[in-house]
Formats: C-alpha cells, sequence, structure tokens
C-alpha cells in the first residue's frame, strides 16, 4: 500500500491520480470574518436545489406564488434540523460551551436532520397556505440531490467525512486527516478486521456521496418527466436512491455518529431504503388497480384553477404597472404643454418686436 510522508496542514494529496496541491478551509476575509468554503458549498447547493423547484413547480400543478413560503420555511427548517440532529447525537462535545451550538462555520450538520427539518416546516406551512404536499415533496426530493450533491464539496474543503484506508484509485489524504486519525485513530469506527494507518490514502467518502447524489439528481429528473404516476413517486424514489448509497458508503466511513455500537445514519439509511420500496409497489399496485380514477396533482381541476387564477393576477398586475406608467407618461406630457405653450407665445412676441422695428 502507498505509503505518505508527513503532509502540510493545507496540504491535500491523490497518490494514485499523481495530485498534490493545497486548500484552505477560508475562502476569503471581510472585515475580520472569515468566509468558510463550507458555507459556501452548501448556500450554492441551496439555491441551486431552490432555483430547480421553482422553475418546475408548474408542471406538478403547484402555483410558485402559494409555494414561496412553504419553500423558504422549509429550507430554514431544513438548516435548523441539520444542526439539531448533529449536535444532539455528539452532545457531549458541546455541553460544555453552548455558543458553540450556532457556529456551523466549521461543519456539523447532518443530512437525515436537515431532511425531518425541512419536511415537518414545510408540511406544517403547506397545510396553512393550501399547497399540496406530496407533489411538492416530489420536486424537493430531487433538488436534495442536487444540493446534497454540491454541499458535500463544504466537507472536502474542511477534510472531512473520509473512510478508512485504502489503495484504491480515488484514495486521498492530507495535513488535517493525518492530524485527526494521530488524535482520535484509537476510537475512529473502523469496518471489522481494519486498521487505520496515518501514512495511508483513506477513502474519500464525500466524493462517492457528491457523485452519488449528482448522479441521482439526473436519473429523477429524467424519470420524472417519464414515469411518474402517481403524487410522491419520485420523493419515494429519492428516498430510496440516497439511502441504498448512503448505506454502503458510511460503512467506509471512521467519523460516523453512533448510538452504543449502531451507525445511527447507516441504520436509518437502511430503513430508508427498505421502507421507499415497499411504499413504491405498494402505491404503485394501489394507482394500477384504480386506472383512470386516479389523477396526478397537476391534472386535477383544482390544479389547473389554481394557476389559472395565479396568471390572472400576474397579468393584471402587469396591465396595472403598464397603466401605471402610461399615466406617469401622461402626466408629464401634460406638464410639457404649458412650457411648450409659453415658449410658443414668447416667440412670436419677438417676432412681433423684430417686425415693428424695421416697420421704424
Amino acid at each position: 500500500m502507498t505509503s505518505l510522508g508527513v503532509l502540510e496542514e493545507n496540504q491535500v494529496v491523490f497518490p494514485n491520480l499523481g495530485l498534490d496541491f493545497e486548500i484552505s478551509d477560508t475562502a476569503f476575509t471581510i472585515a475580520g470574518l472569515e468566509i468558510k468554503w463550507y458555507g459556501i458549498f452548501i448556500t450554492v447547493g441551496l439555491l441551486l436545489a431552490v432555483i430547480y423547484a421553482f422553475k418546475n413547480m408548474k408542471s406538478y400543478g403547484i402555483d410558485p406564488d402559494r409555494a414561496i413560503d412553504v419553500i423558504i420555511g422549509g429550507v430554514l427548517g431544513g438548516l435548523v434540523g441539520a444542526r439539531a440532529y448533529y449536535v444532539l447525537l455528539n452532545w457531549d462535545s458541546y455541553s460544555d460551551d453552548i455558543f458553540s451550538i450556532f457556529n456551523v462555520r466549521n461543519g456539523g450538520l447532518a443530512i437525515y436532520g436537515g431532511i425531518i427539518g425541512a419536511v415537518l416546516v414545510a408540511a406544517i406551512i403547506a397545510k396553512f397556505k393550501k399547497v399540496k404536499l406530496l407533489p411538492l415533496l416530489d420536486i424537493a426530493g430531487v433538488g436534495f440531490l442536487l444540493g446534497q450533491g454540491i454541499g458535500r464539496w463544504g466537507n472536502f474543503t474542511n477534510q472531512e467525512a473520509f473512510g478508512c484506508n485504502t489503495e484504491t484509485l480515488f484514495g486521498m489524504s492530507s495535513g488535517k486527516i493525518q492530524q485527526w486519525i494521530a488524535q482520535h485513530g484509537s476510537t475512529a469506527t473502523l469496518p471489522a478486521g481494519e486498521v487505520l494507518e496515518v501514512s495511508k490514502p483513506v477513502h474519500p467518502c464525500f466524493l462517492y456521496e457528491s457523485v452519488w447524489c449528482l448522479l441521482g439528481f439526473v436519473v429523477l429528473a429524467i424519470l420524472a418527466k417519464k414515469i411518474r404516476k402517481f403524487d410522491g413517486q419520485i420523493f419515494l424514489m429519492y428516498a430510496a436512491w440516497y439511502g441504498l448509497g448512503r448505506f454502503f458508503i458510511e460503512g467506509l466511513r471512521i467519523d460516523s455518529l453512533m448510538i452504543g455500537s449502531l451507525r445511527v445514519s447507516q441504520g436509518l439509511a437502511a430503513v430508508c431504503f427498505i421502507a421507499s420500496v415497499i411504499l413504491l409497489i405498494v402505491f404503485s399496485l394501489k394507482v394500477r388497480r384504480m386506472g383512470d380514477d386516479y389523477k396526478l396533482y397537476c391534472d386535477t381541476e383544482e390544479s389547473k384553477a389554481l394557476l389559472s387564477e395565479s396568471e390572472e393576477n400576474n397579468d393584471n398586475e402587469s396591465d396595472d404597472s403598464s397603466s401605471e406608467g402610461e399615466e406617469t407618461a401622461d402626466d408629464t406630457e401634460e406638464t410639457k404643454e404649458p412650457a411648450e405653450i409659453n415658449d410658443t407665445v414668447q416667440e412670436n412676441e419677438e417676432n412681433t418686436d423684430t417686425e415693428n422695428k424695421e416697420e421704424n
């Protein structure tokens, strides 16, 4: 197996790819405040997921104007849920410094907590805003994969979320990884029979999960247009897809959140995959038995009426804006007219004076 020397703190190497470079977890500094790459990647992932959602809402029968509050609430609920989940499972690290709970610039967000928080808050707001939750979850499921795929690169800049030693093509190491192994290697969550060595490359689990999520985004975005038969189907596919990949990737990690000897995320991944597959089969059979009696929400009269009403409101707002613009223009013309009349009168008076002088 490849043996590595002692690396500088920000030095990152992929020995089997011949890559050796430095990367800092700080992108830039504003007035003494360090802006972390982790936060940037998380933010970019969220923004792209939201953009995707709004771009596709009407095809799912959802009025984007009604869903704005639901999306904003879901994003906030996801952030709070992700942090709360992580803190609760690592309470010993925060119990002596409560204020550190609010410092997320260096990481500490758990995706399962984020999903739970986002869905719960979105469901509550959707009920008050009269937005159908299941088709919205279908859009969110595809968006989640896009956001997660990009957000995982924040783990790369923090040099975290890595696995046990490996000699595979993508094996990597860094100064911070070596420091972590030297300090915490004895308590690492290793697969049976594995030994963790500082001088050996490790699995880049963040990379595996990023690729898996981005691939899932492409696959589900296509399937959503081709085979969606019932509301909620794509979200269940998302849960199954992510659960399947996370189950195997989590088994490689050495920093898993644990309850006793159980890898929490791996257990949840297995539950998500199995439950989602069962529900997909059950609902697919039910919809097939219903035949033409079942309609996707986007094909219902309610959805069409709400979208039509929204378009009419937007058209009326546009007309009102145009009318206000025309009125402003008319007012401007009216303001100009007296000035033009005065100019004409003055010009006539000057001409008359000139004529009188010539006669004299």
